[in-house]
């Protein structure tokens, strides 16, 4: 039953995107333009590392390269995520005038209609601009590459991409009981990819171990970079550890899952 539950979430999911995707292409022009804007909006930020490195040689002990790597690693994760769940941050809106109600009737899971509600194309944006620079970071960083780390690339995009829709959904499930959380969610989200452009030698001790154990967003490409690079983790860990964002991913996925369910059932209508 479950399964055949999910098979339908991903379907409806399907073709919501579908259709947003058809209204978004019936004006090209204005597609392409907020797509170069989301762009630039997301460049800015390598801008920022680009000017930093022209006071400074190293970051933390970390190099541009390795810096570019490690961001282009986060942009593209959380680009995926964005843009697969990103709508998802609308939820607290609709929980507040009543609209969720009109989900709720429908006979197609409310997950798969608020995840795919307003798909944004745009957003294909930042993963290409994440891209780039981690196209532009494979190119002139110096790695010693082995199969086990070449199969650790897409391990850590995918993986990465499942943490951050974990977030999402957590986030988006937090705003049943806070109704009006949207800024608190974006802390976990936007923040956090922004974090995790910059190395783990850069925070404290402490904020480490909270984006390791508590919310593990290290497990994104701290860790895992860390072993490609041949970096040093702040803390000490094991060298095994940075092939288990799949694991962590599936993890946080399911608990994300649970609170999901547990928000949707708490759930009273406006009443209006």
């Amino acid at each position: 039953m479950r399964r055949g539950r999910a098979v339908e979430g991903v379907r409806a999911y399907g073709l919501i995107a579908g259709m947003w995707i058809r209204s978004t292409m019936a004006y090209r022009t204005s597609f392409a333009l907020t797509t170069v804007g989301n762009f630039a909006m997301t460049a800015l930020d390598f801008v920022a590392i680009l000017l930093m490195f022209s006071r400074v040689d190293a970051l933390g002990g970390w190099s541009l390269p390795e810096v570019a790597f490690l961001y282009g690693l986060s942009g593209v994760s959380f680009g995926l995520a964005d843009l697969a769940v990103g709508s998802m941050e609308r939820l607290g809106r609709r929980v507040r005038d009543g609209t969720l109600d009109t989900l709720l009737v429908r006979p197609v899971p409310v997950l798969a209609q608020v995840a795919a509600d307003r798909f944004a194309l745009r957003r294909l944006g930042r993963v290409t601009q994440g891209l780039l620079v981690l196209g532009y970071a494979l190119v002139v960083v110096d790695v010693d590459w082995t199969a086990a780390k070449l199969l650790l690339m897409p391990v850590m995009l995918l993986g990465g991409a499942g943490i951050f829709c974990a977030v999402f959904l957590a986030a988006a499930a937090f705003q049943f009981v806070a109704q009006d959380a949207s800024e608190v969610a974006n802390a976990f989200t936007y923040g956090g990819t922004t974090l995790l452009q910059y190395p783990p030698a850069v925070f404290a001790l402490d904020l480490v171990r909270g984006v390791t154990f508590v919310v593990p967003l290290a497990f994104v490409n701290w860790l895992p970079a860390g072993y490609v690079l041949g970096r040093p983790y702040p803390l000490d860990l094991p060298g095994w550890v940075a092939f288990t964002t799949p694991l962590v991913a599936a993890a946080c996925c399911g608990l994300a899952g649970l609170a999901w369910r547990a928000g949707l059932r708490s759930y009273r209508s406006t009443g209006s």
